[in-house]
């Protein structure tokens, strides 16, 4: 089931096929950057049709989250879903019975909790956000955050669990909710899109709910406390738009007549969102850094303590520029040159933990 590609001839070919799918003059009013993009892009995406929770929603998953075996294409279990709920072919739809155990039934989960918003419309039928997924992990989700799981207190089918939350930043002590790597770019970019398409109602919801509370600022520009937006731009980066996303994405439009910009433009995420952008994750207990930044004479410099695993850097679009495994470093240090100019993301792999950072090389 995993389709998720990171192969750069790959990600062009995805890209090709988003742009194409573009409708004509769509983006014509998007030319700003920062809150002014974010903006522009609420009144392009803002004004859309509204889906009836039922059957809306159930009919619409037939197009947007099916995968090519005809299954449901969930994001939180391993399960083979059939549509429906007749018995004759073994629908697996919620009909309000069952659910007990994973793979009986799937049912629509808000990815953005519908308590942190209190079940406002349109968002509550928003099928950008709320996607089909296994009824007993939606369950046991409820409105946790999402978040990186330290130890799991539960561990579901295909790996999402639940747990005490270790994100860099992360001071509440409540227990999030994780979604494997396949994944997390696909929830990133929904938050994004929540916090552009209802730009005009999101800074109003931050204390509707203890677990929103954690993740909202109370703002409508940059919208996420920081420890949220660091994590969800780092889900972003790791995990880029899939072909799947891509489907959908045109999916919903034809249903909804808006579109997520974030997987047709995923650059906008760092030209909205960057100079927010915190570098608090970074540091690893000082044991890391790298110099200098911005990047001159097109070199830069990895100081590193201890045994890095793997460097990654790719651009903005998520396309690859160089990997090196088990780097030599001498006198701790490691350089990489001829880098090009342009915005890149830096990715580092230490005692298997995963740690991105944004760089410019002038």
């Amino acid at each position: 089931m995993k389709i998720k590609k990171k192969y750069s001839c790959i990600f062009l070919l995805f890209t090709a096929i988003t742009c194409a799918q573009i409708p004509t003059g769509y983006y014509n009013t998007a030319t700003g950057t920062g809150y002014t993009l974010k903006t522009q892009l609420f009144n392009i995406i803002g004004p859309h049709t509204e889906l009836s929770y039922t059957p809306g929603l159930w009919n619409a998953y037939y197009t947007t989250d099916v995968r090519a075996d005809g299954k449901v294409w969930d994001i939180y279990s391993l399960c083979n879903f059939v549509f429906g709920t007749a018995a004759a072919t073994g629908g697996n739809q919620d009909d309000g019975t069952g659910g007990t155990s994973e793979c009986q039934k799937y049912n629509r989960e808000h990815t953005f909790p519908k308590s942190w918003f209190a079940n406002g419309t349109p968002m509550y039928s928003d099928a950008f956000h709320v996607m089909p997924t296994d009824k007993k992990v939606n369950s046991a989700r409820g409105n946790l955050a999402y978040g990186k799981v330290g130890t799991a207190t539960v561990t579901y089918n295909n790996g999402s669990k639940v747990g005490n939350c270790i994100a860099p930043g992360y001071t509440y002590g409540l227990q999030v909710f994780e979604p494997i790597d396949e994944y997390k770019g696909d929830v990133a970019r929904n938050y994004f899109y929540m916090a552009t398409c209802y730009q005009d109602q999101i800074g109003s919801w931050q204390t509707n709910q203890t677990n929103g509370n954690t993740v909202l600022d109370g703002s409508s520009n940059k919208v996420f406390e920081q420890w949220y937006l660091n994590l969800m731009y780092a889900w972003h980066t790791a995990d880029p738009v899939s072909a799947k996303e891509i489907a959908r994405n045109n999916a919903i439009y034809l249903l909804q007549n808006n579109r997520n910009p974030f997987i047709d433009h995923p650059e906008w995420v760092l030209t909205i969102w960057g100079a927010n952008l915190s570098d608090e994750s970074f540091n690893f207990d000082n044991q890391v850094s790298i110099y200098p930044n911005p990047v001159v004479n097109n070199k830069l410099n990895i100081y590193s303590s201890i045994l890095i695993e793997d460097i990654i850097i790719t651009n903005t679009n998520g396309q690859l520029l160089k990997e090196v495994k088990n780097p030599v470093l001498i006198d701790n240090i490691y350089t990489i040159e001829d880098l090009p100019q342009g915005f890149y993301f830096l990715k580092l792999t230490i005692n298997n933990q995963n740690i991105t950072k944004k760089i410019i090389v002038n």
